[in-house]
């Protein structure tokens, strides 16, 4: 015969006790993970594990572009602030750990972030999925300068129909990391490119206002090249390409030489390489008995102070093409390109 046993009261008493404690316990440890699942969920913003995810970025060109893309799904983390020359930078042990902790990572690529090229490799062993934005641009469109010896300009944000280029990479990337969200990635997308196309036409228009014998630009660095060809305009420089080497004094007599004969009124420094060799340049041309003015600063390898207009890709392309144009006799906007926003670019 089967008979069924019941506990003492002392033994209820027990398990009442032993259980009451492990609700407490059960609460506790979930009021914990809330709270850090909450740390990163946003409204209406679940990744594809039920959290914003996390992308780290490179430099600010990169972090911008994905930030639209992405939009409240995700963190954007960027490793390059304002001013940060991206041919020179090195991972700190911080950055390190941050791109060992995110989700997904993009960088520039065509050897700009040179010397992270070993801690981008090492975090892809791992299976996690990095991109850089410029794998699908067509070889063909690359410049090659000599002076690379057989790597390609990495400067190609300069010219703002080929950036819009990398950002259908990012669309796709994140449409197959979280493919539930998938119609905002695309749409995000597709309304960011169609800005760009505006402001693509706008630096056609104010870069062609200049008059041509003026349409030279003169830079610290040579990182004008896809704007040169983008936008018709001479680009010189006492500095290649990688800011890595300094020019030498021949480099600089050159230059001299070149902006005498011209009469170049107006040169310009950038925001992230030492202005020291357009310095020399401005003495070395009064030594001639010719005067050059300073045009502004252009920002070539880094953009400008988080939180500003010139701190977006956008903003950084308006005012270098803005600034340009204005310092060289050009016919500008008022307000430029940020005044113009939404309005079809005249002819």
């Amino acid at each position: 015969m089967y008979r069924q046993s019941f506990p003492s009261r002392n033994s209820v008493c027990q398990t009442h006790w032993c259980q009451l404690l492990l609700l407490a316990v059960l609460a506790m440890v979930g009021c914990g993970a809330s709270n850090a699942t909450n740390s990163r969920l946003g409204e209406n913003s679940a990744g594809p594990h039920g959290f914003r995810y996390k992308i780290v970025t490179t430099c600010g060109m990169v972090t911008d572009i994905v930030r639209q893309v992405a939009g409240e799904h995700a963190e954007v983390i960027g490793l390059m602030g304002e001013g940060v020359d991206p041919h020179l930078y090195k991972p700190t042990r911080d950055d390190v750990q941050q791109l060992m902790q995110a989700d997904i990572i993009f960088y520039s690529g065509l050897m700009l972030e040179g010397r992270m090229s070993d801690t981008f490799a090492k975090v892809a062993r791992g299976g996690k999925p990095v991109y850089a934005v410029t794998e699908r641009i067509d070889e063909a469109y690359l410049l090659e300068p000599p002076e690379l010896a057989g790597h390609w300009d990495p400067h190609v944000w300069m010219d703002v129909s080929a950036w819009s280029q990398c950002v259908s990479l990012v669309a796709t990337a994140l449409v197959e990391f979280d493919p539930t969200h998938s119609e905002d990635y695309t749409r995000n997308a597709e309304e960011y490119r169609s800005e760009l196309k505006q402001l693509h036409q706008y630096v056609q228009q104010v870069i062609a206002s200049i008059p041509e014998p003026q349409r030279v630009l003169v830079t610290a660095h040579d990182a004008f090249g896809y704007f040169s060809r983008a936008y018709g305009i001479e680009v010189r420089a006492p500095q290649g390409i990688s800011t890595e080497s300094e020019p030498s004094v021949e480099d600089v007599n050159r230059l001299v030489d070149f902006i005498v004969s011209q009469k170049i009124r107006a040169i310009f420094v950038e925001s992230s390489v030492n202005p020291k060799s357009i310095e020399a340049v401005i003495e070395g041309a009064a030594s001639r008995g010719h005067e050059i003015s300073v045009g502004g600063e252009l920002f070539s390898d880094a953009m400008g102070a988080s939180g500003t207009y010139e701190g977006t890709y956008i903003g950084m392309l308006d005012h270098n093409s803005t600034t340009i144009a204005r310092a060289l006799g050009g016919n500008v906007p008022e307000g430029g390109f940020q005044n113009t926003r939404g309005e079809s670019p005249s002819p």
